[in-house]
């Protein structure tokens, strides 16, 4: 009977240092590559909507939203790449940077397949990062969003799924319209 040997675990600087193919979507899992797939229309125009949305209103601000080709690393195991982060790093950003620096808000736009890991694991990752203050779920299907905020204590309360409404970004004293959210033209 044959044992598989211990597979040595990636640091997240030597993730960063792997050239992928262009096409290939991997992200760094405690250690681990894992491939991760495309997503469908709807997923696309929600991420779409919210880059174009947030680039016109933090223009000038300090603030800029990226959308999932910049990594925020989430512990020396771990980098992910979320649907959109916004980073307040200001102007000083060099364009070869691999990682957002200063984090504030993450959004997920959760597809069937990520859904439990993006609520899961990845929810817990960007919650322990200190400069993140807002994570944002959103569910393109059932058009439901959930809104995480950092209170003034440093805690994360549970706030429920809000089925209607507008999405709030305090920390960039912005609120998303729903509407521009789930548009479809």
């Amino acid at each position: 009977m044959a044992t598989q040997a211990d597979q040595r675990l990636l640091t997240a600087d030597e993730f960063l240092r792997i050239i992928f193919e262009p096409d290939a979507k991997p992200e760094l899992d405690e250690g681990i590559v894992r491939m991760m797939t495309g997503g469908t229309l709807a997923h696309s125009r929600v991420q779409g909507n919210l880059l174009v949305w947030l680039g016109q209103q933090l223009r000038g601000s300090g603030c800029r939203p990226y959308g999932p080709d910049l990594a925020v690393q989430t512990s020396e195991l771990s980098v992910r790449y979320p649907d959109i982060v916004v980073d307040c790093t200001g102007p000083d950003i060099n364009d070869d940077e691999l990682l957002a620096r200063t984090p504030r808000v993450v959004i997920e736009v959760l597809s069937p397949g990520t859904a439990h890991k993006d609520q899961g694991a990845k929810l817990r990752e960007y919650r322990g990062l200190p400069s993140v203050d807002t994570v944002v779920l959103i569910d393109p299907r059932t058009e439901l969003v959930q809104v995480l905020q950092r209170d003034n204590a440093g805690k994360w309360p549970v706030v429920p799924l809000v089925e209607r409404g507008d999405l709030p970004l305090p920390f960039l004293n912005l609120v998303v319209p729903r509407a521009e959210i789930f548009a479809r033209d």
